[in-house]
């Protein structure tokens, strides 16, 4: 992944915790402040998809089926 976008990434990682950590402190079910965070995150991987990782999941999940069938 480009620096460019690996800072961004890490930058997007903390607003969503610092925005869990607000929900939390206003008394927010802890289901769905783990909701808001899983969500957050799921739009960021689509958002800022990093191959690398991809590739290295691809590759896990083929060898794990490999061995598994």
């Amino acid at each position: 992944m480009h620096p460019k976008n690996r800072m961004e990434k890490a930058v997007a990682l903390n607003a969503i915790a610092d925005a869990a950590e607000t929900l939390e402190r206003k008394g927010t079910n802890p289901i769905d402040v783990t909701n808001f965070i899983q969500g957050a995150r799921e739009k960021l991987a689509e958002e800022r998809p990093d191959p690398e990782t991809y590739a290295k999941a691809a590759t896990s999940a083929y060898k794990w089926a490999k061995t598994n069938a």
